[in-house]
C-alpha cells in the first residue's frame, strides 16, 4: 500500500479509511505528502487539511476526470 499511496502524491484519490474509532469511512482526498507513515492531504469532502495513518487505509483508488 505504501507505494501505492506514492505513487498517487499530487493527486485525487478516493480511500477506504478505518478511523481511530474503528468506523469505516469513504474519503475523497488529493494526496500531497507521504512519509513515516502517514499521509498528508486535502480533504475534498472536509475542505481541510486532513493526515491519515497509512496503515488504515484500506483501500484506494484513483478518481478519473471527467469529460464533457
Amino acid at each position: 500500500m505504501w507505494n501505492t499511496l506514492q505513487k498517487y502524491t499530487g493527486r485525487t484519490v478516493e480511500i477506504i479509511y478505518l478511523g481511530r474509532d474503528n468506523r469505516i469511512t469513504q474519503r475523497r482526498i488529493e494526496i500531497r505528502l507521504v512519509e513515516d507513515g502517514m499521509v498528508k492531504a486535502y480533504c475534498l469532502e472536509r475542505r481541510a487539511p486532513r493526515t491519515f495513518q497509512a496503515s488504515r487505509i484500506l483501500a484506494v483508488q484513483p478518481v478519473g476526470r471527467k469529460t464533457a
